[in-house]
């Protein structure tokens, strides 16, 4: 009897292990980073501006997924981009989950303090690397507490066309992607079952409504489609950029031919696009369980513009090449129930967006842009210096082939990875 009562003990003990192994559980934490007193912000290579008041402020934002022994978190930061040198320093301070599992992503806001130390004509830098250096521990500890919050939750996801003006191509209007993602984790247990734990937004555009040469320090649009979601549903919400480059931006364009930078523009975009976003979203079916997987790769590119090459060399943050004129950086693939989702280390021109979210085996493509790092922008050897709208993003790449071996790589990557369990359009 006492043997076949401790077997049976054995038995429910390992019963319960297995059931809360393949449980998928989110959590969601942030910590503000607006610097006090205020710092000059950057909109790019140069001498930062003096900022005289904020609008909003800047935050960094972490969710976490957890199915048994996978961990993966998102990261997302109100900055114009954050290099590896800051978000490995981060990763190095997280206890808990694989340093590439951490997705470090940036909104790409132009009214930000430079997180790269860009050099000015003369090789100086003007970053503040005290300022650099706390950011990296509100970072970590924005990730640990979504780590500690981790609950039961079940997953809605949703993609389609975003209606209205938010969005479009200052090259060509038209040619930009309209889609917006979705990935919803809700409350599956506790006093809170059924609400929102955290809504995290996947759009292409550049957050650059108020610009750096404003005085003005500001999430720009992300800050009112955070607040607009979380007064809406509740939980937290987080930006991930897309393929934004080649100029996919926000649509401030009125009828009289000017443009209306403004707070209050940021405020009817960042509100439209959460509205939006919670429209999508709100008809996609709860998924229970969903799989979670994440690779993680070195991607390897050469460095030939001669602008990349003076960044990098003169940078404060000291970057280490692997070998001469040459970078590695982390690109990493997720699936989680019947997405998938590819970072890009910087700015993809929407062709190359569009062609490998074609190339995903799903109905969910997600694309998180400026992720992990942000080297310029990225355009295929056929866009490279062919026009003139194109001379400044080809300048500003790290060379003719970066889309190209991108590209390469991304599809090598896609299909070594575990494709997604279900294949569902949202209604």
């Amino acid at each position: 009897m006492l043997k076949k009562t401790l077997s049976l003990v054995l038995l429910c003990s390992l019963l319960l292990h297995g059931a809360k192994a393949q449980t998928l559980n989110a959590g969601a934490a942030k910590r503000l980073l607006t610097p006090d007193p205020l710092l000059p912000v950057s909109g790019g290579i140069g001498t930062p501006k003096p900022s005289l008041e904020k609008k909003g402020d800047l935050f960094v934002r972490a969710m976490v997924l957890q199915k048994g022994e996978t961990k993966v978190a998102f990261v997302s930061i109100d900055n114009l981009g954050w290099p590896a040198q800051l978000g490995d320093q981060s990763r190095a301070l997280v206890k808990g989950i694989a340093p590439e599992n951490i997705l470090i992503a940036a909104t790409h806001t132009h009214s930000a303090p430079d997180a790269y130390g860009f050099p000015n004509a003369k090789g100086e830098t003007f970053a503040d690397l005290n300022y650099l250096n706390w950011c990296v521990k509100q970072v970590a500890e924005a990730i640990q507490e979504a780590l500690a919050n981790l609950q039961l939750a079940t997953l809605k996801i949703g993609m389609g066309e975003a209606k209205g003006k938010i969005a479009y191509n200052y090259y060509a209007p038209d040619l930009y992607d309209p889609r917006c993602g979705v990935i919803q984790a809700v409350a599956a247990a506790g006093d809170r079952k059924g609400q929102p734990i955290v809504t995290l937004v996947n759009y292409a555009v550049h957050p650059e409504v108020i610009g750096s040469g404003r005085g003005i320090l500001s999430p720009d649009l992300c800050g009112p489609l955070y607040d607009r979601i979380e007064k809406q549903v509740g939980g937290m919400a987080l930006f991930m950029n897309g393929a934004q480059g080649g100029m996919v931006t926000a649509d401030v364009r009125l009828e009289n031919g000017k443009e209306a930078n403004t707070w209050e523009e940021c405020i009817r975009i960042g509100e439209l696009l959460a509205d939006e976003a919670l429209r999508i979203v709100a008809t996609a079916p709860p998924i229970v369980n969903p799989e979670l997987t994440c690779m993680a790769q070195r991607f390897e590119f050469p460095i030939e513009s001669d602008i990349m090459k003076f960044i990098i060399q003169k940078s404060s943050l000291n970057y280490s090449l692997p070998k001469p004129d040459t970078i590695q950086t982390q690109v990493n693939l997720v699936t989680v129930g019947p997405a998938q989702i590819l970072t890009i280390p910087g700015e993809a021109l929407p062709n190359i967006g569009y062609y490998l979210k074609r190339k995903m085996p799903t109905d969910f493509p997600f694309l998180f842009g400026l992720t992990n790092d942000a080297f310029g922008y990225m355009l295929t050897k056929v866009d490279f210096t062919s026009f003139k709208r194109y001379s400044y993003v080809s300048e500003t790449s790290l060379g003719e082939m970066t889309g190209e071996l991108f590209i390469e790589q991304a599809l090598r990557l896609i299909q070594e990875s575990p494709k997604p369990v279900s294949v569902k359009k949202d209604k």
